[in-house]
């Protein structure tokens, strides 16, 4: 383990071999294994040399044997995909021409901020080719999507959903007031999460209309809810007509609240005017 922070950093400051190929350092340390953290931080910097112009958002990594301390860790990365928005690296490390780890990371382009994002509307007519009424009714919220807008969700996480979100004018200086309009807003767009996975799988003239049954939510710090919070959204589950999503909104890097939620996914007649205006967001059972 590297022991001061300078040591820390010549660690991460990889040594360009060919295109697409580096070797990390090891530090000098009597633990018989490579700490992961360290093979970890280092497959992000070879993952971001091959795209600098844009920020990792995700990573998920396997580590298939210990590493050892007394060899250099080889870091081979293959250039998956390089979309508009998104960019897909997969991370091998070696030693000795064995397999240690693998990652697979993702990246996408830097935003200016919740101002220069689309609004949820836009993105959703965008999506789905016709005006959304019910979002249209949500003027009080300010929802906007927390990407360029070209794809609703990212293509390699498709559960995944983030949104920016505020109130269109100023609130009062309440922790009531604003605690309950964060509660209000939790219950935005949970259950989307859950559904876009299988609108694929959906049959022509047919639509998926979700309806939340249960709801948790913990309050963790007083948000001010009419300054912009990114409410960050992911469903781990969808099974037997039931889909499981949990959103954390956070605001100033801090995390304010966590919430869940649990509803049914029903397949409607696409005919129904009353299922088109519900979809993504549900409504309560």
């Amino acid at each position: 383990m590297p022991s001061t922070t300078a040591e820390l950093l010549d660690l991460l400051d990889l040594e360009d071999l060919d295109l697409d190929l580096f070797r990390g350092r090891q530090p000098h340390t009597t633990w018989q294994r490579t700490f992961g953290g360290q093979v970890l931080a280092q497959a992000l910097v070879a993952g971001v040399r091959t795209t600098p112009e844009r920020t990792a958002h995700s990573m998920h990594a396997l580590f298939l044997h210990a590493g050892r301390t007394d060899l250099p860790m080889i870091f081979d990365v293959e250039r998956i995909r390089d979309g508009r928005t998104f960019s897909t690296r997969r991370v091998n490390a070696r030693q000795h021409g064995r397999m240690i780890f693998t990652a697979e990371l993702s990246f996408k382009n830097r935003e200016d901020g919740p101002d220069h994002c689309p609004t949820l509307t836009q993105a959703l007519e965008q999506m789905f080719g016709r005006p959304m009424p019910t979002v249209k009714e949500w003027d009080a919220l300010d929802v906007r999507l927390a990407s360029d807008g070209s794809q609703l969700v990212d293509p390699n996480h498709v559960t995944h959903l983030s949104l920016w979100v505020r109130t269109t004018a100023s609130l009062p200086d309440d922790r009531v007031v604003q605690r309950a309009i964060l509660a209000y807003i939790s219950d935005i767009s949970l259950m989307a999460g859950a559904v876009m996975p299988h609108l694929g799988s959906v049959p022509p003239g047919m639509v998926v209309n979700p309806a939340s049954l249960d709801h948790a939510m913990w309050f963790h710090r007083t948000a001010e809810a009419d300054r912009w919070m990114l409410y960050d959204q992911v469903s781990p589950n969808a099974s037997g007509l039931l889909g499981f999503s949990m959103g954390r909104p956070m605001q100033d890097g801090k995390l304010i609240a966590s919430c869940c939620q649990e509803g049914v996914m029903r397949l409607m007649d696409a005919n129904d005017l009353d299922a088109l205006v519900t979809f993504p967001f549900g409504r309560s059972e």
